[in-house]
């Protein structure tokens, strides 16, 4: 697997970086790749995104190809798009298991207890004498002819004053926290970093 790490990319410029390299790996010029990078402060909204889900001042939201609802994507947060031609025959739902298990393992390394809600992806801290249950990392993906796009986000350092503005992921009864508000330390994408990546055999 190749890992391109480009740093703070805008969105839409690293969704078209994504398609190239989609159209590469299905045509098998191109190996299983990841995108570990951060965005500019933006919100992404999926498929299933409802108008009430999107936020209320007005800020510009870009709709995109992946399952799930809206985001937020910026400073803080590290991104991974893994690009990787999945086993046949094709099970979605066991691809989206492994990222979350990647997730899971990633924030124990660093301390912080997750695991998964019932129906609802991503890697969660389950609700405790702070709080209702709280997630700590969205996944969101598409699958075309066989390769992956899109992926998932971890709250590292990031500001979570910008999940105050939408209804994150469509879920009104749970919070959003990071790995620095849980430890009460920062943790940065630089810290995530090479963490993340020496869990990435965990996709294949």
């Amino acid at each position: 697997m190749q890992v391109l790490r480009p740093g703070l990319v805008d969105y839409r410029e690293a969704w078209e970086t994504q398609r190239r390299l989609h159209d590469a790996v299905v045509a098998g010029t191109q190996p299983d790749t990841i995108l570990l990078l951060e965005h500019p402060s933006v919100f992404t909204a999926g498929k299933r995104t409802e108008p009430m889900d999107r936020p209320l001042d007005g800020t510009p939201v870009v709709d995109v190809d992946r399952g799930g609802k809206i985001t937020w994507h910026g400073p803080g947060q590290l991104v991974g798009y893994p690009i990787v031609k999945l086993p046949d025959p094709i099970d979605v739902v066991a691809y989206v298991r492994r990222v979350e298990q990647l997730l899971i393992d990633v924030c124990a390394e660093f301390g912080v207890a997750t695991g998964r809600v019932e129906g609802r992806s991503g890697a969660w801290v389950r609700a405790d004498e702070r709080g209702p249950d709280r997630k700590i990392a969205a996944i969101g993906i598409r699958v075309a002819r066989g390769v992956t796009q899109h992926g998932f986000a971890i709250n590292g350092d990031c500001d979570l004053a910008n999940f105050d503005r939408f209804v994150p992921c469509g879920i009104r009864d749970a919070g959003v926290t990071s790995l620095s508000a849980e430890l009460g330390r920062p943790v940065t994408v630089g810290d995530l970093l090479p963490v993340v990546e020496r869990h990435l055999p965990t996709l294949l």
